[in-house]
């Protein structure tokens, strides 16, 4: 397998020089960081202009070294800034954008570069950061992988975050925000600092994408394939799913969460099915009913003192939470005494890049363009305009 990764690395190449995704590389990332909060208190270092964050109209500014707080106020917000002097208004709008002269602007533990947005989702707050492509990728492999992987596996982390940012990006372009900063899409740390490695994954891989048949598409990836990856179409359906074959993957062997078990009340298991909306009795039993070629449960069958019900693996693993069955490629065992114990291997979907994978391969000396290629067969990398 390793002579044919070396010989395709030729052909990536050419591709990287010559080729252009339909995509420009300039429109920066919009992220939701947070949502649903009552007050939002933004940390300004230098001075900061208020804006109307729907027609970008300049509303006022304020000197640096504050605390800007953002709240409900009415039908629109109210900015108090402040110390030493409180400053308090009222504005008749759903969202501000704060721009800072200088220096990142600080929400909780966390420092943000570019702008920050608030806007009005309800009785609650959504946070949004509008910021550079290239510092949002450096961001999100910070928060994806750990800076002291080697290099080649945060440059493949890097492209495939950056490929998965401009899919959600062209899909979603008339919305307030692309993307989420949680493990709905990707992790996002905030500000990186020069010098870290993920910035220097960001920079070396700059504008680089992943394309099938021309177009990006969703470059899924997850943290451990327990061995083997699974095909896209078994786990996400819709438009721009292209068919990603899975592999075998004997280059996450040393991930933490290679093998795992957990071991549940059967009654913990029926009522996280009844909270998700399955009407189940008292849970006497499972059978997994079907598997893919990699093993993972396609459908089980819960049983149950009011018959039987077949759930999707995967919505299974959904309702019983996704860091308690870390994968759908577990096997379920009935123990005594009303338990069930979940043998399984891996962590995540199992689709595309896994994590660990890209690590054990750069530890053995592949080079990203190799990664890449191993977890995305067919797919072709390409540099945005």
């Amino acid at each position: 397998m390793r002579d044919r990764l070396i010989a395709l690395v030729p052909f990536l190449g050419a591709a990287l020089l010559g080729s252009v995704a339909p995509a420009a590389a300039s429109e920066p990332m919009r992220v939701a960081v947070a949502d649903g909060l009552a007050a939002v208190e933004v940390g300004v270092a230098d001075f900061v202009t208020v804006l109307d964050a729907g027609a970008r109209r300049p509303l006022f500014g304020l000197p640096g070294g504050r605390i800007v707080r953002v709240s409900p106020a009415g039908a629109g917000l109210e900015v108090t800034s402040g110390p030493p002097a409180a400053e308090r208004r009222r504005l008749a709008m759903l969202g501000v954008r704060l721009v800072v002269r200088q220096g990142p602007l600080r929400i909780g533990p966390r420092d943000f570069v570019g702008a920050i947005e608030v806007w009005r989702n309800g009785d609650g707050l959504l946070v949004i950061n509008e910021l550079p492509l290239e510092q949002y990728v450096a961001g999100t492999v910070r928060a994806e992988a750990s800076e002291k992987w080697p290099v080649e596996a945060l440059r493949a982390v890097a492209v495939v975050a950056r490929t998965y940012a401009i899919f959600h990006q062209q899909r979603n372009p008339a919305k307030l925000y692309h993307l989420v900063a949680s493990s709905l899409h990707q992790n996002f740390a905030g500000r990186v600092l020069e010098g870290s490695p993920a910035g220097e994954a960001a920079r070396e891989t700059a504008g680089q994408v992943l394309t099938w048949q021309g177009n990006v598409f969703p470059a899924f990836y997850h943290s451990d394939s327990g061995g083997f990856t699974e095909p896209a179409h078994l786990v996400f359906s819709g438009d721009g799913i292209p068919p990603l074959p899975g592999v075998r993957d004997e280059f996450s062997l040393d991930s933490p969460n290679y093998t795992w078990s957990v071991t549940l009340p059967l009654g913990v298991v029926a009522e996280r099915l009844r909270q998700g909306g399955v009407e189940v009795g008292g849970v006497t039993g499972l059978t997994v009913l079907e598997r893919s070629g990699s093993l993972r449960v396609v459908r089980v069958a819960v049983e149950h003192s009011r018959g039987t019900t077949a759930l999707k693996g995967t919505d299974f693993r959904r309702l019983v939470g996704y860091d308690v069955l870390k994968s759908t490629l577990f096997v379920p065992v009935l123990a005594r005494d009303g338990f069930v114990r979940f043998e399984g291997r891996g962590w995540g979907h199992g689709v595309g890049l896994s994590q660990f994978g890209a690590k054990g391969m750069a530890e053995r000396g592949y080079i990203y363009t190799q990664i890449l290629e191993y977890y995305y067969p067919g797919a072709v990398l390409v540099t945005l305009r």
